[in-house]
């Protein structure tokens, strides 16, 4: 018995423990170098000086990342000139199913995106972050030449309809970090498709 109650123990503190992979609310974030879908590299020390960067692990194959698209790209536009930037990233470059550099490109094109559509070659980013799902955001304040993580999870409250949507959680994180507010729902689990490793 006494075995079992280690043994339970040990999963418990291993679950723990990949329960809290990647960056945790109000850790800064370090620097990273991506390339976007037309090979140009792009760094987030680059946007120092920006009030808030909203990461957004996405990709194209991803039905839930299909419904979200639009509202993505309406934040965007909304929120461009108050300060805010958006980074799409995709850690499904390079997998033997997923996505490749031209299909990105294309995108780009088609959508005519005013922000960054980055390759998460190697996955390198989406588990520095402790991404799991496409989409899933990442809200980070700017304070000078660093970045604080504000927020991470879901977009909103309802995938499938945006006319059913009743709580903004990327919304409301992103006018809270503008107006120097705390987050109030600061890690919201996002609905979306699992990110297969590779």
């Amino acid at each position: 018995m006494k075995a079992f109650s280690s043994v339970f123990v040990f999963l418990l503190l291993s679950l723990n423990v990949l329960a809290q992979s990647g960056y945790q609310l109000g850790q800064k974030v370090a620097d990273f170098t991506l390339k976007d879908a037309n090979g140009r590299q792009v760094s987030l020390h680059d946007f120092a000086g920006t009030k808030t960067v909203v990461l957004v692990f996405t990709n194209n194959l991803c039905p839930y990342s299909k419904l979200y698209e639009n509202r993505l790209v309406s934040l965007n536009n909304t929120y461009q000139n108050r300060g805010v930037r958006f980074l799409f990233i995709n850690p499904a470059i390079g997998a033997e199913d997923g996505e490749t550099v031209a299909d990105m490109a294309k995108k780009v094109s088609e959508r005519n995106y005013t922000f960054p559509y980055l390759a998460d070659e190697g996955q390198k980013i989406s588990q520095q972050f402790g991404a799991t799902k496409t989409p899933e955001v990442f809200v980070l304040h700017g304070a000078g030449k660093d970045f604080i993580l504000k927020y991470k999870g879901a977009i909103d409250d309802n995938p499938q309809l945006e006319s059913g949507v009743k709580d903004t959680y990327l919304r409301n994180a992103i006018e809270a970090v503008l107006n120097d507010r705390n987050v109030q729902a600061f890690d919201k689990r996002a609905t979306g498709c699992l990110i297969k490793k590779y």
